[in-house]
């Protein structure tokens, strides 16, 4: 029967070996995709308590430091306002921007690598 068609014995079809590499492919992209989605809630609990830190420090230093620099001031150059509060309001608007920058860039990341993977 084989020697009708022009094969040797023992070998396959082409059509058949191609529709055997398609089901192999598909079945293995499944199953990448699978393991990405699932790697990918792993990192995404681990990515926002990292971010829930980053944000946390990223507020609290400036802040201090504000607050520690206008003691200082207030020490050395005493003056009819405060510039402890003064600088601790400072730190604290820049820790906030900074942590919204940092958010927002995250956030950028996080989509275009959805975007990429789907």
């Amino acid at each position: 029967m084989n020697e009708k068609i022009g094969r040797k014995p023992g070998e396959q079809a082409s059509t058949g070996e191609t529709e055997l590499s398609r089901r192999v492919g598909a079945r293995a992209a499944r199953k990448l995709k699978a393991q990405r989605a699932r790697n990918r809630g792993a990192q995404t609990v681990w990515s926002g308590l990292g971010m829930i830190g980053l944000v946390g420090w990223g507020v609290a230093v400036p802040t201090l430091l504000g607050a520690a620099l206008g003691v200082w001031l207030d020490r050395r150059y005493p003056a009819s306002h405060s510039w402890t509060l003064t600088l601790l309001f400072i730190g604290l608007i820049l820790g906030c921007l900074n942590a919204w920058h940092w958010i927002a860039r995250e956030d950028r990341e996080t989509h275009k690598e959805g975007d990429g993977n789907e």
